[in-house]
Order: structure tokens, then C-alpha cells, then sequence
């Protein structure tokens, strides 16, 4: 008889109800999950536009690219930024046994899932640019290189002669050391909203910053960065 009460129960509590007693945690993982279906669907509607090359040309011409090897962005925002950025990996896998200051308030079991996320992230942009046979912007003939423009898009980007180029260059790998870690903003949420929405803010100031860098340097075309950051949001979520 309990049974037959609880599914009358059940049955009794409407579609509006539920989603009121839906848990934060819940609703979270829900908006999480819409943003990552709505950015993709962006994505896909710029990768269409056509637009990523004409933005490029804005920067370079058949004698390259004038910003290559700029000192601000070669040096600092290129070599220096993925020096400050790579041990934050290391940092992380020391906190799952000895909690580290503001990251460390957390279950050991939410911050190993929080660095394993990230070296998924990490892990996966590097395998997918092993992969990849679309050359960087720099090597396209109408840049000064050799390659032909191919979209990542096709299946030729990922088998076959490739571009001409040298290939490997989606999706971005350097403004990986900043999108990886945005699994951080999810983890942190159990423990202070407020942290998780400052680490978000810096992961993706930061990630635009050394996508903007790559992008006027001519390493990158925009897609190649924004697909990165696509990924590591949907692995993270």
C-alpha cells in the first residue's frame, strides 16, 4: 500500500513542481549543459559565416605577419604565460593530498575530479592537434607560407594529404593553459559561489587575452581558440 501511495504521490506532483524542488546542484549541471549546447551551436554558426580568415587579414598579408615575433606577445604573453600557467597542473595534483590555501577547502574527492578534469582538458586538445592536418594561418600560402586554407570542419582536416602545411594546429593549444582549467569554477561552487565565479571570470580574461595574443601573431585563426575553450567547458561540465 506504501508503494501505491508513493506513486500516486508521485504522479500527483506536476512537471512545475518538480523543477521546484529541483536541487541548485541540479539546476546548475542544467545551465552548464545549455551553455555548452548554445556556444556550440555559435560556433558552428561562425565556422559557416566564413568570417575567420577575412579577421585574420586584418593582421597579416603575403609578408606575414607583422605582430609574429612581437616581444610583448612572443615573450610575455606567449613563453611567459605558459610558464606562469603550466605548473598551475602540478599545483593542482599536490592539492588532492596536501589542500593548498583558497583551493585546497574543498573533499579530496572533488579535488581529484578537479585535476583529472583538467588534464583531460589538457590531454585531449593536445591528442586532438596531433591529429589535426590544418596548418596555422601563419603557414597559409596568402600569408607567406605554403598551405592551402582547409577547414577544420572537414573530413579532409583530419585524413588524408592535409593542407599542404605542416598541420597541427587545431584546435589551439596555448590558450589551453588557461581554458583547462576552468573545471575549477565547477568545483569550486560547493564551497563558495563567489570563488567559483572569480576563477571563472579570470579563466576566460585570461584564455581571451592569450587567444587575442595568438590571433594578431598569426599562430591562430579566432575558431581555433574558441573551439578550445568550447571543449574544455563541455568536458568540464
Amino acid at each position: 500500500e506504501q508503494g501505491h501511495l508513493r506513486a500516486a504521490v508521485g504522479a500527483a506532483i506536476t512537471p512545475d513542481r518538480r523543477a521546484a524542488v529541483m536541487s541548485p546542484q541540479s539546476w546548475a549541471r542544467r545551465r552548464d549543459i545549455t551553455v555548452a549546447v548554445l556556444a556550440g551551436l555559435l560556433l558552428l554558426a561562425w565556422d559557416l559565416s566564413g568570417a575567420d580568415l577575412p579577421l585574420s587579414r586584418l593582421f597579416g598579408g603575403p609578408a606575414g605577419f607583422a605582430l609574429r615575433h612581437h616581444g610583448l606577445l612572443e615573450t610575455v604573453l606567449h613563453d611567459g604565460a605558459a610558464a606562469v600557467l603550466k605548473p598551475m597542473f602540478v599545483l593542482l595534483g599536490l592539492n588532492v593530498w596536501w589542500p593548498l590555501p583558497l583551493i585546497g577547502a574543498m573533499p579530496r574527492a572533488l579535488r581529484l575530479r578537479w585535476w583529472l578534469l583538467t588534464l583531460l582538458c589538457a590531454l585531449s586538445i593536445a591528442l586532438l592537434k596531433r591529429l589535426s592536418l590544418v596548418s596555422c594561418p601563419w603557414s597559409l600560402a596568402e600569408f607567406g607560407g605554403s598551405a592551402h586554407w582547409l577547414s577544420h570542419a572537414t573530413l579532409a582536416a583530419w585524413w588524408g594529404a592535409g593542407d599542404g602545411g605542416p598541420g597541427h594546429c587545431f584546435p589551439a593549444g596555448h590558450v589551453s593553459n588557461a581554458f583547462a582549467l576552468v573545471g575549477g569554477a565547477l568545483a569550486l561552487r560547493a564551497v563558495s559561489p563567489r570563488a567559483a565565479r572569480l576563477w571563472l571570470l579570470a579563466v576566460c580574461l585570461i584564455g581571451a587575452l592569450l587567444g587575442l595574443t595568438q590571433l594578431l601573431r598569426g599562430a591562430h585563426l579566432l575558431s581555433h581558440s574558441l573551439w578550445t575553450a568550447w571543449i574544455c567547458w563541455t568536458l568540464s561540465v
